[in-house]
């Protein structure tokens, strides 16, 4: 393996970790809290694993690339969190602003809430990588 791609597998590692240690934080306070109450009736049974697990698997790549590498390139860990918000923003808003169009039970306040916590996981997955992978890539 090149030693320019060890920085990048690195972050992707981080992101991956990171993405998810803290997004089961947040949805384990607050799929009672927010998400049932609000989409009770569409919810299922039990989680698609699958599903979750390619999502989980590619959200942190795109974060990576999108995000991280940037920074990266340009040794800035302010480029880190603001481009990984912006990633979470636009991703989480592409997904609850299209379900906010479709489904009867989806409300606006959900969307922006939701649309909130993209961005703030962005970030904080982004800040995460940019810091493990400048210190050890």
């Amino acid at each position: 393996m090149r030693s320019s791609a060890l920085p990048t597998l690195i972050a992707y590692v981080t992101a991956l970790v990171a993405f998810v240690a803290v997004d089961m934080v947040w949805l384990g306070a607050m799929v009672d809290r927010v998400y049932r109450p609000a989409i009770g009736d569409l919810m299922a049974a039990s989680v698609n694993l699958p599903a979750a697990a390619l999502f989980y698997l590619l959200a942190p790549a795109g974060l990576t690339y999108f995000a991280v590498s940037p920074a990266l390139k340009a040794q800035s860990l302010g480029m880190a969190l603001a481009s990984g918000a912006a990633y979470g923003f636009f991703c989480y808003m592409t997904y609850d602003l299209t379900n906010q169009a479709t489904l009867k039970n989806w409300s606006a306040t959900l969307s922006a809430i939701d649309i909130g916590w993209g961005a703030c996981l962005g970030a904080i997955a982004a800040a995460a990588a940019y810091g493990v992978a400048t210190r050890f890539g």
